[in-house]
């Protein structure tokens, strides 16, 4: 049985889906000890939509790998769903990863000579999913973002936009919790990122938890709360009026 965890300052009320405590994270650098994290602590609710930002170096993608159960920190507590993931288990926290987390990345990082279908279906294989089953959801994630017509179409014959939403439908396929999402449209136009955005806000209104990682403040300005970071440290923690 996990104890509870005292709510973080400044926390909205509601469920949390993710709570953090003291986060530090240290790397060894030769003689160095380079501090990414320096006691960092959060809560973030289901369903709400945050930005994280911050200048390169500033603990924002250390952060989001903690998040993602991609790495663990130095010390600190980390619950998702309630789950204690700072004493799991490789094994454990890849298990969490496919059970609670869709990831979306800047480079898209889909199979080059592999249909949108077949990508989408890639975090069920590693589910243990049937093969029917996998098909069916795989098309109707597709559905979801708008692709149901591209599904045999292999990544080159897509826009970075329908490359993008591809992704975003891998992430979604096994109904995970919670989104992660690094730099989402750092390789896309302005155009094409405000529809990624819309895309993910409207995945947010159907009550999916939505964390991206940007350094653009009109990407920031589609979330509902912006953390800022400075040398592994949260300096700013603020509520804001969703672009319309």
């Amino acid at each position: 049985m996990t104890s509870e965890l005292v709510p973080a300052a400044g926390t909205t009320p509601g469920a949390p889906l993710i709570q953090a405590r003291d986060l530090i994270k240290t790397y060894a650098m030769g003689e160095q000890t380079v501090h990414a994290l320096r006691g960092v602590s959060l809560d973030i609710a289901e369903g709400d939509f945050v930005a994280i930002m911050g200048a390169s170096g500033s603990g924002k993608s250390t952060l989001m790998n903690i998040l993602g159960c991609l790495d663990l920190p130095t010390s600190g507590q980390y619950r998702l769903a309630g789950e204690a993931v700072e004493t799991m288990p490789q094994d454990s926290l890849a298990s969490i990863r496919n059970r609670r987390i869709g990831f979306v990345f800047q480079q898209f990082n889909l199979l080059p000579r592999t249909s949108a279908q077949e990508n989408v279906e890639l975090p069920m294989l590693y589910a243990g999913v049937k093969g029917h089953e996998r098909h069916a959801r795989a098309r109707s994630a597709l559905q979801r973002v708008g692709l149901g017509e591209r599904t045999g179409h292999t990544p080159s014959e897509l826009s970075g936009g329908q490359q993008q939403r591809v992704a975003i439908a891998r992430a979604l396929v096994n109904e995970p919790q919670l989104i992660l999402a690094d730099e989402p449209t750092g390789a896309l136009d302005t155009r094409t990122s405000e529809d990624i955005m819309r895309l993910l806000r409207d995945l947010n209104e159907q009550g999916m938890t939505v964390v991206l990682v940007t350094h653009e403040s009109d990407i920031a300005a589609w979330a509902a709360r912006r953390l800022v970071f400075r040398d592994g440290e949260m300096v700013e923690d603020l509520r804001q009026a969703v672009r319309a």
